[in-house]
């Protein structure tokens, strides 16, 4: 077990797909798969696990949080144990380590090394069965537009980094988290919608997401991001920049659409629910 070459990051990717295959659910997270990019980058921390010339699995430590995923075919063979074992010598500070979907193997081999269960975060869907979506209604002063590329960066992350204050990964975003995702091959400016006042100021936005279909997966689309200045709050602009998105991705013929919230985020959760979004599968994450 060692620290690995991004440049191998090919030979990573190669398996991902079984995994996804064999759990119903993609191994790594997104900011987690751009860090994966066969560039070496600040804080990120890349290990490989291998038996002879094949990559059998994968760790990465971002920060103080880590993602690992083994091969399907080796698994059960202490593969798991010894990336996670190897993810604690490199944390400084402590080890965050999310386990995506959820699954027996993962919450076993935390309680192995006696890893804490601290966190929920809720992939819910809406699906065709929810029926059609209700219609939107702008309130009079407020001009929903598309994001412009190059110009309107600062005011997003102005309003992001104030409505997510306190989350630990949407919150204290940079330029280079915009432009990260404004290179990515989905980035669609007409899906990142913006609500603003008769100023031009920003008051929310709905950024929305196009997956293409996986291994497991047909393509859906997303609610990304969806984030209201608190000083706009009171006006139901979140709820009219969701249904603005979801008949945005509608239109592209996508009727399947999925977003992440906090299990214990009760009032976005009743708001989702209401829009035809139920509970599909939860990420958990484990504190050492």
């Amino acid at each position: 077990m060692a620290e690995v070459d991004p440049r191998t990051s090919g030979a990573v990717r190669e398996f991902l797909a079984a995994a996804e295959r064999a759990d119903g659910r993609e191994p790594l997270s997104e900011q987690f798969l751009i860090n994966l990019n066969g560039r070496a980058r600040p804080r990120v921390v890349h290990l490989v696990a291998e038996e002879g010339d094949l990559v059998v699995g994968y760790a990465q430590l971002f920060g103080g949080a880590a993602e690992l995923v083994v091969h399907p075919e080796h698994r059960r063979r202490g593969t798991g144990g010894a990336l996670l074992d190897g993810l604690r010598e490199k944390a400084r500070d402590g080890l965050d380590v999310w386990a995506h979907g959820d699954l027996p193997a993962a919450a076993a081999l935390a309680e192995s090394r006696e890893l804490r269960r601290v966190r929920v975060l809720w992939q819910m869907r809406r699906t065709p069965a929810a029926g059609e979506l209700p219609p939107v209604t702008v309130p009079e002063g407020v001009t929903i537009r598309p994001f412009v590329v190059g110009q309107d960066e600062a005011e997003f992350l102005r309003v992001n980094n104030a409505a997510f204050d306190w989350h630990p990964e949407q919150g204290g975003w940079t330029d280079t988290e915009v432009r990260e995702r404004e290179a990515e091959d989905w980035f669609d400016p007409a899906g990142f919608l913006l609500a603003t006042d008769a100023a031009g100021t920003l008051l929310g936005y709905h950024w929305t997401k196009v997956h293409p279909p996986t291994a497991a997966e047909p393509s859906m689309g997303e609610v990304y991001v969806l984030g209201v200045d608190p000083a706009a709050h009171g006006r139901g602009l979140g709820n009219v920049l969701t249904l603005a998105g979801l008949h945005h991705l509608a239109d592209r013929g996508l009727d399947t659409v999925l977003l992440y919230v906090e299990s214990d985020n009760a009032p976005a959760v009743r708001v989702y629910e209401k829009l035809g979004f139920a509970v599909h599968t939860a990420d958990v994450m484990y504190s050492a």
